[in-house]
């Protein structure tokens, strides 16, 4: 081989090592950046997956914000411990609630007594409607039809004071998407031989109420003799009704005076809306034809006693107005007004101690009812001396379960006469 022969030789050889040297950096280089990509891409995920879980702790903490106290410690469990009952609204928040029951209870209608799919029996309608149960609130729900008109079926003499309670959840009927849903309810004395009126001025003297979800219009009008006596209404940016969930609707009349209260808070007050020498003796009940709600849980009930003369004479009152969830023993706000009546008898008497007895129906285990008396005593005990600054030494708690009957437990009407809280004088 000549010396020209192997000098071409080196250089070949000297070419693909250089060559291989740079194809050996690029590939290093590619596998560096590769492996810093996948480095980076880590880092990215274990970023968004902290983030999601705070998100989701976040969220599962405002989702349980009105969890029952006494619910069981999940601290040694994987899921996060969800904040306490201590987080719930207070009291306070409804300070203008100055709804007080009626102490007698004389109409009480849960559908306990009907099956699920028929047409209540204590009820009338021109349209059409059933008894059902829901998946998220318990009890039974007399589901209205849509475009339809539903009375007491034998009419209702109410007294010259009284409350009236029902809870309502408004839904659309099924395939409509509504952009309001709500009611109108009449309360009315009916012409004779007609106890299903079906004008729209219906009966002889009466008062007429609309309540819609939608931008927050309510509307009230007094009437006598198909003419309009008053009218008013009240606006918000939204409904007060809430879709999809329980709302609970207070009224109380005081002969010519009519109040409304939804959510906590004193929707109408009017002093002279219903004519005095009509006794009204029906409710009416007409939904548009986008609106099909449930109602359940009336309760209607006789008003007027003087509580604090009551309660210095005789020694005792019975309220029916301190309310909780069924099994529950955490005071709903919607107590407040009832709770204030009786704090102002304690501070008017200082020197009084009280008693506070729970009483439960029969449903449930006894054991278990006596346990959740006693329970539902301290905790109006604590709401006292929390919201309204009474001495907890002037109070002592004491519970009887379903022991103490007032009326016997075969009928929705009857467990709820039982369903009470007791003040004892000492």
């Amino acid at each position: 081989m000549n010396m020209k022969s192997k000098l071409f030789i080196i250089s070949l050889l000297i070419f693909f090592c250089s060559a291989m040297e740079v194809r050996a950096q690029i590939d290093l280089k590619g596998k560096l950046r590769d492996r810093l990509d996948r480095k980076v891409d880590q880092s990215l995920d274990k970023a968004e997956e902290s983030a999601s879980k705070k998100k989701e702790k976040k969220n599962e903490g405002e989702e349980v914000t009105g969890q029952e106290e006494g619910s069981p410690d999940n601290s040694n469990s994987e899921k996060p411990k969800t904040p306490s009952q201590d987080v719930k609204p207070s009291l306070q928040t409804y300070s203008k609630y100055d709804f007080v029951p009626g102490d007698q209870v004389i109409f009480f209608e849960d559908y306990s007594q009907d099956n699920i799919g028929d047409f209540p029996a204590l009820w009338y309608t021109n349209k059409g409607g059933e008894v059902q149960t829901t998946n998220l609130f318990p009890g039974k729900w007399f589901m209205m039809k849509e475009d339809g008109m539903f009375f007491f079926d034998k009419g209702f003499t109410f007294p010259e004071n009284f409350t009236m309670e029902f809870d309502v959840i408004p839904i659309s009927p099924e395939g409509v998407d509504a952009q309001s849903v709500g009611f109108d309810l009449n309360l009315l004395s009916t012409e004779e031989g007609d106890l299903y009126p079906s004008m729209g001025v219906p009966g002889k003297s009466g008062l007429g109420l609309s309540i819609r979800t939608y931008n927050g219009y309510h509307s009230f009008n007094g009437y006598k003799d198909a003419s309009y006596t008053i009218n008013g209404d009240y606006s918000k940016e939204s409904g007060l009704l809430r879709r999809g969930e329980i709302n609970h609707i207070a009224i109380w009349v005081q002969k010519t005076r009519f109040r409304l209260y939804m959510h906590g808070e004193k929707i109408f007050d009017i002093p002279k809306i219903f004519t005095p020498e009509h006794t009204l003796n029906q409710i009416r009940f007409y939904l548009n034809e986008e609106s099909s709600p449930l109602f359940s849980n009336f309760r209607i009930a006789k008003a007027g006693a003087d509580k604090r003369s009551k309660f210095m004479t005789e020694g005792k009152i019975v309220s029916y107005g301190i309310y909780f969830d069924s099994g529950k023993d955490i005071v709903k706000p919607e107590s407040f007004g009832s709770l204030k009546e009786i704090a102002a008898i304690l501070n008017e008497n200082p020197d009084v101690r009280v008693k506070i007895v729970g009483h439960t129906d029969s449903d449930g285990d006894d054991a278990a009812n006596l346990t959740l008396s006693k329970k539902r005593a301290d905790a109006v005990k604590n709401a006292l001396i929390k919201e309204f600054s009474i001495d907890g030494k002037r109070i002592e708690t004491d519970g009887k379960g379903e022991t103490q009957v007032v009326s016997p437990n075969t009928t929705a009407e009857g467990k709820a006469k039982n369903r009470r809280v007791e003040f004892l004088k000492l």
